[in-house]
């Protein structure tokens, strides 16, 4: 196991995301002293030239990348261009950059959707690039597939310690809750809150009911990703998830009990289902001694209290 020093320059791509927010959270309480960090208006990953001067300036010994442009099945279906686009150009332009400067630990972040639609399951890193991604999110799966690989080739060329990890699903505090381009999980919390606060009769999902998913609380994927920077020898590809998945009708049934809706709940089957099944295989991650702690019930309650709180705040992301 390789000790990160505390005083590590550590900078953290995406810090007022969920994952990156989680990640620096993670940072403070495990000591390190200042995490690198930038927002959007500070740094542009999207432009190279602002990216390299970042780099340069800072001189971040390791990068944790959580930086994206994300967005459930409408999203992705309304602007697959700046889908692809956004997120190639960001993770190209830190890729190279971090390499220019120096920096040896670049941990890239990305999603069991770059797997194929109807890939094995539950999904090993093998899978990747065997058959047809699923169409709803190709374009978001094709710019991260870009940055993996170039991680990979990267490391392989120049000896640096480039790697990537596929988490699942994830939640949590932070999320995004906006009511059209959220995910499943915040776009459900959201959506059962404002039936009860209202008192709506019905709540409708989109699609059957039936895919099944995974989920991952945002606290555990800050402390996988922490327990990958402490590996010498990271796999170049690993999935953080876990192991353990439920249908979207259950997910639904789940959250309504949990915010305390109590009408009914119908499904949409003229909308989208997306990917059939996605489950990662999470062995790799395992054998190298990390596993989850927050169960799917105790996490959707924490997370529906940070909705709360960030409700009442006027500090809920709906973006």
């Amino acid at each position: 196991m390789s000790r990160i020093s505390k005083q590590s320059r550590i900078y953290v791509a995406g810090h007022q995301g969920m994952v990156g927010s989680a990640v620096v959270r993670q940072l403070k309480a495990d000591g390190f002293t200042s995490p690198i960090v930038a927002s959007h208006s500070e740094l542009d990953l999207i432009c190279q030239s602002a990216t390299n001067d970042f780099f340069q300036q800072y001189q971040p010994e390791i990068v944790v990348f959580a930086a994206s442009r994300v967005g459930g099945i409408h999203a992705n279906s309304m602007a697959p261009a700046e889908f692809i686009y956004q997120n190639l150009a960001m993770a190209t332009n830190a890729i190279h950059a971090a390499w220019k400067c120096g920096t040896q630990r670049f941990l890239f972040l990305g999603s069991t959707c770059v797997y194929p639609r109807l890939a094995p399951q539950p999904i090993p890193e093998s899978a990747l690039l065997t058959s047809a991604l699923e169409p709803t999110n190709e374009a978001y799966a094709i710019a991260k597939i870009a940055g993996l690989k170039m991680c990979r080739f990267y490391r392989e060329q120049y000896g640096v310690t480039y790697h990537s990890a596929m988490p699942t699903n994830l939640y949590g505090p932070g999320d995004n809750y906006h009511p059209e381009n959220s995910h499943v999980l915040p776009a459900m919390i959201r959506r059962f809150h404002e039936a009860k606060e209202v008192g709506v009769p019905s709540v409708t999902i989109w699609g059957s009911g039936k895919p099944l998913r995974e989920f991952l609380h945002v606290t555990d994927i800050a402390e996988g990703i922490l327990h990958l920077l402490s590996l010498n020898e990271p796999p170049d590809l690993v999935n953080i998830g876990t192991g353990k998945e439920v249908s979207i009708r259950q997910l639904a049934e789940l959250v309504a009990e949990i915010v305390g809706y109590r009408g009914s709940i119908t499904t949409d089957t003229s909308k989208p289902d997306g990917t059939p099944r996605k489950l990662s295989d999470v062995r790799l991650i395992q054998s190298t001694g990390w596993f989850p702690k927050i169960g799917l019930r105790d996490g959707i309650s924490s997370a529906y209290t940070a909705f709360l709180n960030e409700l009442s705040q006027q500090a809920l992301r709906s973006v």
